[in-house]
Formats: C-alpha cells, sequence, structure tokens
C-alpha cells in the first residue's frame, strides 16, 4: 500500500473513532497501519541519510556516518 493510501485509510479511521467508534477489528487494522507507515516513513528517511553528504569549512565532502547505539 502505497503512503498517501495509507494515510487516508488511517485518517479515515481516526475520524470514525472520534464520531462513532472502532471495532475491534478497525482498532486492530489502524494499528497495522500506523506500523506499516512508521516503517514506510523510517525507511525513507533512512535512504535520504544513506544519501546525505557533509561539506566541511575547505569544501570537502564525506558521506553521513550511522550513529552506532549500544
Amino acid at each position: 500500500m502505497n503512503i498517501d493510501a495509507l494515510i487516508a485509510r488511517i485518517n479515515e479511521l481516526a475520524r470514525k473513532a472520534k464520531t462513532e467508534g472502532l471495532t475491534e477489528t478497525e482498532t486492530q487494522e489502524r494499528a497495522r497501519l500506523r506500523a506499516e507507515f512508521l516503517a514506510q516513513y523510517r525507511q525513507g528517511l533512512a535512504q535520504v541519510l544513506d544519501n546525505t553528504y557533509i561539506v566541511d569549512e575547505q569544501g570537502n565532502k564525506r558521506k553521513l556516518e550511522r550513529k552506532r547505539l549500544n
């Protein structure tokens, strides 16, 4: 499912939750869609950061490195 369709469905479920409430199935669907949205968002952000370069004062370019978490 593409990101626009995910957002549209999540928003639709959010509106329904505020007005009439959600069934258990819809609540599970909303949780699954939110998790899928976050995974796609993180993947896209990682791709952007993987192609990011830092330029120092002398004009030297170096690739942005991932920070290691312990």
